[in-house]
């Protein structure tokens, strides 16, 4: 018989050990599949090995508002837990069950801060209220209380709306009825909203809005700068970070944007630090006859100094960016669909038009004198927020778990897990609003008295819910009433016919492709 070498037995041995080892691989292929379809059988977004549920997320970025509201009507409970890349910290749990976000902002609201993922991509705002927790958020929302809630900042704000609806908003809308010309609402809301949160915030005007449509580089800059946000929203954080420290890409557009909005912002810090330095001291020991917030702030600065209140550029720079942020785009895109809502309801156009007549009209003239006129229009407050209900300004809003819990739908959060809720879904909740949720029913906010009926924060939350809630509620109210009831006593707005609508890819629920509408003088006579 013949004896093999060692050699010789390897060589006949090998193949069948490389058989071996393909035939172990694949069942360990077969193995790791079957559990991975097993595993995302029951979710309503494909978790896939490495790159998690990214993939399924950028597929469909440009319809993530409705996306994101189909998976958390599937999920139990209206939450879910979203699994990004691995190593890249993408991880949230999303939600929509006002009872999770009652826990979340107000019952256990000390665990639930912004946290330092959410300063890191919303670092453009700086130190401001939106990007601050604990002692910090605390002083900036007491001083901000302090200054806007009084009647004299109140009657400031009328007076700023009022005068730019007459010597800004009525002069581009006549023109363009004239001329029979097409109108962007949108951006006509864009450009009206930024002169007026300028001059409340800055104390200067910066003339946006008028019948030559100008090109201010700093109004396209704080668009630029939205939209660079949201950006680091969906890409990993290593990805974006990449982008800012080799200046390219959105991170470069975004390092232009600021640069201009900066100049522009620092700019008016310095007039008006100069404009208050130059007044002699009889007119220092007089009130001021300006009102913005800017002047405000560095008035506080008379007072006590305990760090706080020795205000630099920078920390009012910020204060007046988170400002300006809040107080723009909020109400211009309240607005811009709201219009279109209107204009695309006839009925409930009418009722509006029949109310304005009733409360605001005197020889067929608008009359803002009184201060209660605003409260008596009820049915366009409900028309108002039942067009947030559906498009609120801001789509969503993120928490940070300082330490582990477990919300009422039992989902458990674990120390350091980041949170999404969306108020966008959360407008489109059967459970909340009823079979009827997709309607634009103004109605459905009036009681049998004819009174607003109240509904919880946590359910509506267009402005935020418990220690959060915004400061700025009443002046976006009184902002929007105003020009609506201008725009829709005098004029008859039709959408122009195949315009496409849908929202934007921003932090803030703009319109895509903006509100073209054609707008025609209305017969007030009748």
């Amino acid at each position: 018989m013949m004896k093999l070498t060692k050699t010789e037995s390897f060589k006949q041995l090998a193949p069948m050990a490389t058989v071996g080892y393909a035939e172990i691989g694949v069942a360990f292929l077969c193995f790791f599949f079957v559990w991975h379809w097993r595993w995302n059988r029951g979710s309503p977004i494909r978790n896939w090995p490495v790159v998690g549920m990214l993939p399924g997320l950028l597929g469909n970025a440009s319809n993530i508002h409705d996306f994101i509201t189909q998976i958390l009507k599937n999920s139990y409970g209206a939450t879910f837990e979203f699994k990004g890349p691995w190593f890249t910290n993408m991880n949230y749990v999303v939600t929509a069950d006002p009872i999770n976000i009652h826990h979340i902002m107000s019952r256990n609201f000390s665990n639930y801060t912004k946290g330092p993922e959410f300063r890191q991509i919303f670092e453009p705002l700086g130190d401001g209220i939106f990007n601050s927790d604990s002692d910090s958020w605390r002083h900036q929302r007491k001083l901000i209380h302090s200054l806007i809630k009084n009647n004299k900042f109140e009657l400031f704000l009328k007076q700023v709306v009022q005068e730019k609806v007459g010597k800004g908003l009525i002069p581009v809308l006549d023109r363009a009825s004239s001329q029979g010309i097409e109108v962007d609402l949108q951006d006509v809301f864009q450009r009206f909203t930024f002169d007026n949160i300028c001059l409340m915030v800055l104390g200067f005007d910066t003339n946006c809005l008028s019948i030559e449509f100008p090109e201010v580089a700093y109004e396209k800059a704080f668009d630029q700068i939205e939209e660079s946000i949201f950006f680091r929203h969906i890409v990993p954080e290593s990805v974006w970070k990449l982008q800012r420290w080799l200046q390219v890409g959105e991170e470069k557009k975004l390092s232009k944007a600021r640069k201009v909005l900066d100049q522009f912002v620092y700019k008016c810090i310095s007039s008006k630090r100069e404009q208050l330095i130059s007044r002699d001291g009889a007119q220092k020991s007089e009130e001021l006859p300006n009102l913005d917030l800017l002047t405000a702030y560095m008035q506080e600065q008379g007072g006590e100094t305990d760090g706080f209140t020795k205000y630099s550029n920078k920390f009012i720079r910020d204060a007046a960016f988170n400002l300006m942020l809040a107080g723009r785009d909020t109400v211009s895109a309240g607005l811009t669909w709201l219009l279109w809502l209107v204009a695309t309801h006839p009925s409930v156009e009418a009722k509006i038009v029949e109310e304005i007549r009733e409360h605001l009209v005197v020889n067929n003239e608008m009359k803002w004198d009184k201060d209660e006129v605003v409260n008596e229009l009820v049915y366009l407050h409900g028309a108002i927020c039942e067009s947030l209900r559906l498009f609120p300004s801001v789509p969503f809003e993120h928490k940070y778990a300082v330490e582990a819990d477990v919300l009422p739908s039992g989902h458990h959060i674990s120390q350091s897990t980041r949170l999404l809720y969306s108020l966008y879904t959360m407008g489109r909740m059967e459970s909340i609003w009823g079979g009827d949720c997709l309607a634009f029913k103004p109605e459905r906010w009036i009681s049998e008295k004819e009174r607003i009926v109240h509904v919880p924060s946590y359910k509506f939350i267009a402005f935020n819910a418990g220690p959060r809630t915004c400061l700025g509620k009443d002046m976006s109210f009184i902002q929007m009433k105003i020009v609506a009831s201008t725009i829709f006593w005098n004029y008859h707005v039709q959408v122009i016919k195949g315009h496409p609508i849908s929202p934007s890819i921003s932090i803030i629920l703009h319109m895509k492709h903006g509100l073209n509408v054609r707008v025609t003088k209305r017969d007030i006579a009748r």
